[in-house]
């Protein structure tokens, strides 16, 4: 079996810190892969060990990706391609550069997250089904593969429901698919040694998208300041309406 497994790359959400209007500082942070990301390298590493075959990373943005590339190596993908020259965060360009990627790569499966934590538009999948013109089974919390067809069970609001579809196909992954595995040592040495494809991009976009503003919502809490025993009556009121 030869599955594709797409890794973003993001900016570490955790260290995102606001300045002094409230805007969110983006500048000069650390890079980390995503987390669903690592939950379809997951899938897709469990699958080849099970099934057997090859799993491809590809991963779209800059240079820097070599770390995500390696984490994934490290994680048990075969093999890699970074496309760098974007730095943006456009589901229609990153569909048509990935779909143009992945024609030219044998595949029975292409995996990805649901979402990405920069962006959560979760649009990415669909755009690549359409482009690809495969069926796309979202939400996958298990994987299986059956007579040339793929199951997959996606987590409802009442009951789990299991989708069926003939390979090659398109899923996307929901975090509670997996737990993703910690490499040794030893796996991490290796992936640093392994070949990464590094290939630019010729694709022309412009500068449509203007972000027209950064700032975190405020949160304003009324404030009551009480000088005298008046303050217990009002607090007990409100404690009696919490209960």
């Amino acid at each position: 079996m030869d599955i594709i497994v797409l890794i973003k790359q993001t900016v570490d959400m955790d260290q995102i810190k606001l300045n002094d209007s409230n805007e969110a500082i983006t500048e000069n942070l650390p890079l980390k892969t995503d987390i669903l990301s690592k939950n379809a390298i997951e899938a897709a590493v469990q699958l080849k060990e099970k099934y057997g075959g090859n799993v491809t990373g590809i991963i779209f943005g800059t240079e820097k990706a070599t770390s995500s590339m390696k984490e994934a190596y490290a994680m048990g993908v075969d093999d890699g391609y970074i496309i760098k020259g974007y730095e943006k965060s456009d589901p229609l360009i990153t569909s048509k550069v990935l779909s143009d990627k992945i024609k030219t790569i044998k595949n029975d499966l292409i995996i990805l997250g649901n979402q990405s934590s920069d962006s959560y538009s979760g649009l990415l999948q669909g755009l690549l089904a359409s482009k690809l013109n495969v069926s796309l089974l979202s939400n996958a919390i298990k994987i299986e593969i059956n007579n040339g067809n793929v199951d997959v069970t996606t987590e409802s609001e009442n009951e789990d429901i299991i989708m069926e579809s003939p390979l090659p196909a398109i899923i996307s992954v929901a975090q509670e698919i997996n737990e993703p595995r910690l490499p040794n040592v030893m796996k991490i040495m290796a992936a640093g040694r392994k070949n990464i494809n590094i290939e630019d991009t010729d694709i022309k976009y412009g500068d449509d998208d203007k972000i027209l503003s950064n700032k975190a919502p405020e949160n304003k809490r009324k404030k009551i300041v009480y000088e005298d025993s008046k303050g217990i009556d009002e607090i007990a009121k409100i404690l009696r309406v919490v209960k």
